[in-house]
């Protein structure tokens, strides 16, 4: 009877933690990232004469599934979908771990969690690579009112965005000098034009790296034509007679102006009032050249004559070229472009490497602009690609960090210290980088993976189980008494 009372209240004491267990989930059925308790029971040690001791709770342990996923509509909200944890930073720069993906931008720029403890990532490279025509120009600023280009581009293991702008080069552009002429001499509007179809000419370029790795490449090179007028001095003389030749889909033609030099010249400047050609010519020797500003491009050049008589055209053709080096090819002719119409250019390529994501080298991320020294303007409009942070700000993308992931071996040792978060212990061992675990998604919350149906199901059961006990207790105590009652 004695040993009926001992059950009774092992009974009582398991089953009072087992009904605070799954009242506290039921309590967290609505917590982002919550992981649910799951109670075992066993039996306790046996007596010598084999009498039962009572039951236990043999085990209170996390259950990790997958919980899920709520659309928030909070740009910085994120959900791992799949196995891992994000890494948070606490106040003495300890790494703790977490399902809870409500973040925000805290007061000094960086990703947080709701908490306020920095969530940990790959990050930019300190310093952008810059190329400016003023040395002294490293961010894009009110300035810079042009857009020229902005291309995202994910390989494997690195994240890297371009973004180029330029200042106004509509109010900045000149018609250049007379003395110009015949030397690449172009009207303000036409140099405006050429700067355009050489943004286009850049913008499809970096296009073409996205869809692939990045890989060195080949440069592009410009189509040259030349044709030899050696006697043009001769044959041009008078109003009767013309120089021709035929550019692109257009026959040009110069009749005889002042002289055959003067003639030749302003040929030479219809062909570079073509939008993205440039030509010059030799007086001395009669040499027209002819050449595209955009890299890769071709164009017909033929028929060239003077009155009558036909001159043979000599063309070097265009190579495309491919990768990096192709969009060099046409970085270096836009800036030129732009620096002709008296403007400045400004290219702006920044990079998140996680090559060496396995060594989980992690660090704070900065979401703010000016903080990583992109832009004047600090703020931006938020976007995440699986874990990949861009932030984007009129019509250009800047990575700015990748969130990183980590997985256990053994979850279940990991110490849930409140708040969501969970610590490493010696048993669960080190992190492991979990990014080929799991996608990290945006605008989305993971939620409790706790049951209500279920809770309350057993909450229900572990209600009775306690009745049930307590009343072995009172009918021990009963027992017990009568016993007492029959002794005296």
């Amino acid at each position: 009877m004695i040993g009926a009372l001992y059950n009774g209240i092992s009974g009582l004491t398991a089953f009072q933690k087992a009904l605070n267990t799954e009242s506290n989930n039921i309590a967290n059925v609505n917590t982002a990232g919550y992981k649910a308790d799951n109670v075992t029971f066993a039996d306790m040690l046996y007596q010598n004469g084999g009498v039962g001791m009572g039951s236990t709770i043999q085990s209170v342990q996390k259950s990790f599934t997958q919980g899920n996923l709520k659309v928030t509509g909070n740009p910085y909200d994120m959900a791992v979908d799949g196995k891992g944890f994000f890494m948070v930073q606490g106040n003495r720069e300890e790494i703790y771990f977490t399902r809870a993906g409500d973040f925000r931008m805290g007061t000094d720029g960086t990703l947080q969690t709701a908490g306020g403890m920095n969530v940990m990532g790959f990050v930019t490279s300190p310093t952008p690579q810059i190329t400016a025509t003023n040395p002294l120009s490293t961010q894009f600023n009110s300035d810079f009112s042009k857009y020229l280009g902005s291309q995202v581009v994910f390989e494997n293991d690195k994240t890297i965005t371009f973004n180029a702008r330029a200042t106004d080069y509509v109010a900045s552009s000149y018609t250049d000098p007379s003395t110009q002429s015949g030397d690449g001499y172009k009207t303000a509007g036409i140099k405006v034009s050429d700067i355009e179809a050489l943004a286009a000419d850049y913008r499809q370029k970096l296009s073409e790296l996205a869809p692939v790795l990045i890989e060195p490449g080949t440069p592009s090179t410009t189509q040259l034509s030349s044709v030899m007028f050696s006697d043009y001095s001769s044959k041009v003389a008078s109003s009767s007679d013309y120089m021709e030749i035929f550019v692109g889909n257009n026959v040009l033609r110069q009749i005889f102006d002042t002289d055959a030099q003067t003639t030749l010249k302003k040929l030479s400047d219809q062909i570079s009032s073509i939008k993205g050609l440039t030509s010059s010519v030799d007086v001395t020797t009669g040499e027209l050249r002819v050449e595209s500003l955009i890299p890769g491009q071709k164009v017909v050049v033929g028929s060239a004559k003077i009155n009558d008589d036909d001159y043979l055209v000599n063309t070097t053709d265009a190579t495309k070229g491919n990768g990096i080096a192709a969009v060099e090819s046409s970085k270096v002719a836009l800036q030129a472009a732009v620096e002709r119409a008296g403007a400045e250019f400004l290219e702006i390529v920044n990079m998140v490497d996680y090559s060496n994501a396995a060594a989980l080298q992690v660090d704070k991320i900065q979401l703010k602009l000016d903080n990583i020294g992109v832009s004047d303007n600090g703020f931006g409009t938020p976007e995440v690609v699986n874990g990949v942070i861009l932030m984007n700000q009129n019509g250009h993308s800047f990575v700015v960090g990748k969130v990183s992931t980590a997985y256990f071996n053994d979850l279940h040792s990991l110490n849930p210290i409140g708040d969501n978060l969970y610590g490493k212990t010696l048993a669960s061992g080190e992190p492991i980088y979990a990014g080929d675990l799991n996608s990290v998604k945006n605008n989305l919350l993971e939620m409790s993976n706790a049951e209500l149906g279920s809770s309350l199901t057993n909450l229900m059961v572990y209600q009775r189980a306690f009745e049930a006990n307590s009343k072995a207790i009172t009918t021990s105590d009963e027992f017990l008494n009568i016993a007492i009652q029959l002794k005296k």
